[in-house]
């Protein structure tokens, strides 16, 4: 019991606070679109109750991910977060259908709806919650790609770095910002079907939180299905070279991988180094490139293998030592 604690200790922090938040929001939605009938808000009860769940599937991915690996698993259990991913977009791809469906039938027989007051305040009470979830989702981008930033920059530095963000936090950051974003439209279309008579705007309104939804569907299945099958990572793969360049004994990269596992990374290389080194000092050698790159963040796994340097350079770079 203390061992499944200690790892759900280490769950995606954003994806928790995320399902909760959802999970609060998708029950007060539910409650007013009972009273209501509104299919704006019926887009967002789903909407809501779909990233609830999927943040709740990533949180529980994300922990599971740092298990150790053991005997029967001895590559570990990195790739898990990126398989529950996957498994957790069906959610959210069923939920977009049906929002979707509601919305083309509500177009085809537009209805009025009623308790504006009602509708409007708890959407609005959603966006701000939801918003404060996104901004927490930048925050963490940030913080897991090294960059500093205060006020309105963490908005624009936070989408420059989203890709190299971790699959968890990737997804909580797409939900938040499309549910902010569809609580926008939902009362947008509420206040045209009330003020206008534009009953068919809930319904478009619908339709296009439930395309929202299909989007992040999509770039979270082919995101994840590079984690399962097994992606590199070329920024690392260039910072590991020039540390390793930074040792005149090495003198060329025959082989460099550095293998994306679920959120860590597994780096192998094939090092050729000057031949008149002695066995102890390729060890130390050895020793010292491996602690250095242990030490970049993510990475838990390294294997660096020496072959004799046969002259000819296979590893082309600007920050390679000058011949001589």
């Amino acid at each position: 019991m203390a061992q499944k604690e200690g790892l759900l200790k280490r769950g995606n922090k954003s994806a928790l606070i995320a399902a909760i938040v959802n999970t609060i929001i998708a029950i007060i939605k539910g409650t007013a679109y009972f009273f209501t009938g509104n299919v704006a808000m019926f887009a967002e009860t789903m909407h809501s109750l779909g990233d609830a769940a999927n943040q709740c599937f990533v949180f529980i991915g994300s922990a599971l991910s740092k298990k150790l690996p053991t005997e029967r698993y001895p590559n570990g259990f990195g790739r898990l977060v990126n398989l529950v991913l996957l498994g957790a977009v069906i959610i959210v791809g069923i939920m977009s259908y049906e929002t979707i469906k509601e919305g083309y039938h509500h177009i085809l027989h537009p209805t009025e709806s009623t308790g504006i007051l009602i509708n409007i305040s708890i959407l609005a009470v959603g966006v701000i919650m939801e918003s404060y979830v996104l901004y927490k989702a930048m925050k963490e981008v940030l913080h897991e790609t090294h960059i500093e930033a205060t006020g309105f920059n963490v908005v624009s530095k936070s989408f420059a770095s989203l890709k190299r963000a971790k699959p968890a936090t990737k997804l909580v950051f797409m939900e938040d910002l499309v549910a902010t974003s569809g609580g926008i439209i939902a009362i947008i279309g509420i206040l045209l079907s009330y003020f206008l008579g534009l009953y068919a705007a809930e319904g478009i309104a619908s339709i296009m939180i439930g395309v929202m939804m299909f989007y992040v569907v999509g770039r979270v299945f082919l995101d994840n299905a590079k984690g399962v099958l097994g992606e590199t990572d070329d920024d690392l793969e260039e910072q590991i070279a020039q540390l390793i360049y930074t040792h005149p004994e090495i003198k060329d990269i025959p082989a460099l991988f550095a293998m994306k596992e679920g959120e860590d990374f597994h780096v192998e290389m094939k090092l050729e180094i000057n031949p008149s080194l002695s066995v102890e000092q390729a060890l130390n050698l050895k020793n010292r490139i491996e602690a250095k790159i242990l030490e970049m963040k993510g990475v838990t796994d390294v294997i660096i293998e020496f072959e004799k340097d046969d002259g000819v350079q296979k590893w082309e770079n600007d920050y390679m030592p000058e011949p001589g």
